[in-house]
């Protein structure tokens, strides 16, 4: 299963929707439900998810779900 796969069963079940697609431009506007609360539940789902950490620089960097994927994904090769 690829990290943009991963990611997105994550989102589903964080947001209680099966229909979510999400793609590297999509942000937090797209998503119904998505405000600051869901956002910390994410965060600590990706990270449990994936086992990663952020730092609190990367997270205020983190424009879009693109961001989000290639910060995974620089961790995951890292490690």
């Amino acid at each position: 299963m690829s990290t943009m796969e991963k990611l997105n069963e994550i989102f589903c079940m964080v947001f209680d929707d099966d229909t979510i697609q999400i793609h590297p431009e999509m942000t937090a506007a797209d998503v119904d439900g998505w405000d600051s609360l869901s956002h910390v539940n994410l965060i600590t789902t990706i990270e449990a998810k994936f086992n990663i950490r952020f730092q609190q620089k990367e997270l205020l960097k983190q424009r879009s779900v693109g961001d989000l994927l290639a910060d995974i994904d620089r961790k995951l090769a890292a490690a």
